[in-house]
């Protein structure tokens, strides 16, 4: 693969994601809960493009991350609980989606938070393998857990972002939409959409590396026969 090609990727990702964030930027249904979704995506993204020459990503990466951003802020332009996709379906199709599968319910949160794990967790794994280097069980597992714990730490900072920042957007932040169990839900669609990207990966994988099962196996082969804790101080201690 011609790798210039491959560094002029993001660039372009850059300027169509730019395009889309400066038109959903004007005249958001509310401005002030706009500006809260997009303090991360904003901090994010410009850390991507600082990383881009000394650690870019892969083009399957880049492209994940990019149709997640893409979500977020069509959701953050609307608020997640008035994003219109049930009347653009009526429109364009005839029909009432919702109806169609039974919801009652806007659930556009609920795709975006699915979408967090089924497309960051490839990014996260491909983290994990450059920087640690983690092998077999490991680099599925891990990206699965790192997805899952941001996801309830995203939770928890909208959570005290309403509390303690933003208490009259209440439910327009946080999209609950009257259901106590809100936070509950997302978390596990992010799970499962983890678990999916990361099946799909070890599925691909299983198929087309010759030395899966051994890198497998030997992920979870005991790598150091004496125990850690006060034995590891021991030893420090000893030296």
């Amino acid at each position: 693969m011609n790798y210039k090609s491959t560094k002029l990727f993001p660039g372009i990702l850059l300027l169509l994601f730019t395009g889309w964030f400066i038109f959903l930027a004007i005249a958001p249904f509310d401005r002030h809960d706009w500006a809260l979704e997009n303090i991360l995506s904003v901090l994010f993204v410009g850390l991507l493009a600082v990383t881009a020459n000394k650690f870019p990503l892969s083009k399957i990466s880049y492209t994940c991350i990019f149709l997640f951003m893409l979500l977020h802020e069509l959701g953050s332009h609307y608020t997640y609980a008035r994003v219109p996709y049930d009347t653009w379906s009526i429109n364009l199709f005839g029909f009432s989606f919702n109806e169609w599968v039974g919801w009652e319910r806007n659930n556009f949160d609920r795709l975006v938070h699915f979408c967090y794990g089924l497309l960051l967790a490839y990014p996260i794994r491909e983290l994990f393998i450059r920087i640690v280097e983690v092998k077999g069980f490991w680099g599925y597992f891990l990206p699965l857990d790192l997805t899952m714990s941001t996801s309830l730490v995203f939770e928890l900072f909208e959570w005290g972002v309403v509390e303690i920042v933003a208490a009259d957007l209440g439910q327009a932040y946080l999209g609950t939409q009257g259901d106590v169990w809100d936070a509950h839900k997302d978390m596990l669609l992010a799970a499962i959409g983890a678990l999916i990207a990361m099946l799909i990966t070890a599925l691909v994988n299983w198929h087309y590396q010759k030395d899966f099962a051994k890198e497998w196996n030997d992920s979870l082969s005991v790598k150091r026969k004496r125990p850690l804790g006060e034995v590891a101080i021991e030893e420090m201690i000893g030296k």
